[in-house]
């Protein structure tokens, strides 16, 4: 039996009078990939800041790792585990790439202020350390050979593989995708389509991905969520969801008063 990493329950969230996801159940189990999709508007972003902590749902809980997290603020998630990246890329745009991953390296650094002013041998372990994850991952990542470059440098695609690198310098056991294949060509999709897939193999990583390039979300999700207005209305693998009725609606629309 898979471990479960992820229980949303009932999740609610409202903005006075207005509810961007009502009663929202999922969950996600060890080094699956699911995909959370839907319409512009559906309120997949708002439940991705629900799990994030950048919102605190209304009504009903979010469990990481059988633990609540629900009202938890984003950095003590981050440091329970889970990272996420975002639709318009967020880096340290004037930093080099190295610097980039080293810096999301903070929440797993335990020395204190003083021994980093000092340079404490904790200290100097740690940062140790940091550089030969940076290192592991852009090297992972094809990106070790820029890693002098300013960030805001690199072409589209570097970016992109760079906020992930990010991502994972935290050592999460979730990691939140928002749109990776945003501004993408085809070949582009395709190849974070094995990079995605690839990462959850070689880092033992589960992974929610909002997408709404349907080609990258049938080929690589295990399972996936279709919300519309807020609502959960199909969930399934992607035959199933292909084929379902309401979701088919929801994306090409209908006309619910035909006789």
């Amino acid at each position: 039996m898979n471990k479960r990493v992820l229980e949303v329950t009932h999740a609610t969230m409202r903005f006075g009078g207005l509810v961007a996801v009502n009663d929202l159940s999922m969950h996600i189990d060890s080094q699956e990939i699911v995909a959370l999709i839907g319409p512009n508007g559906a309120g997949k972003t708002t439940a991705f800041n629900m799990i994030t902590g950048v919102y605190t749902p209304t009504e009903g809980s979010v469990i990481l790792q059988g633990r609540s997290i629900t009202g938890m603020r984003p950095d003590r998630i981050a440091a329970a585990g889970i990272a996420r990246t975002f639709q318009n890329i967020r880096l340290f745009k004037a930093l080099t790439v190295l610097d980039n991953v080293l810096i999301a390296q903070h929440v797993r650094l335990t020395a204190s202020w003083l021994g980093a002013v000092l340079r404490s041998p904790r200290y100097r372990k740690e940062e140790a350390r940091a550089y030969e994850r940076a290192k592991e991952l852009l090297t992972y990542m094809g990106l070790w050979e820029v890693r002098g470059e300013i960030s805001s440098s690199l072409p589209y695609g570097m970016q992109r593989k760079l906020e992930i690198a990010r991502a994972l310098a935290t050592q999460p056991t979730l990691l939140l995708l928002d749109e990776p294949a945003a501004g993408m060509n085809p070949a582009e999709s395709a190849e974070l389509t094995e990079l995605i897939r690839g990462i959850r193999d070689h880092y033992h990583l589960t992974v929610l991905l909002i997408e709404h390039h349907m080609d990258v979300v049938m080929d690589i999700s295990d399972r996936i969520y279709v919300l519309n207005y807020g609502g959960l209305i199909a969930e399934g693998m992607p035959t199933e969801i292909q084929q379902n009725d309401d979701v088919i609606r929801a994306y090409l629309g209908g006309d619910d008063d035909e006789a």
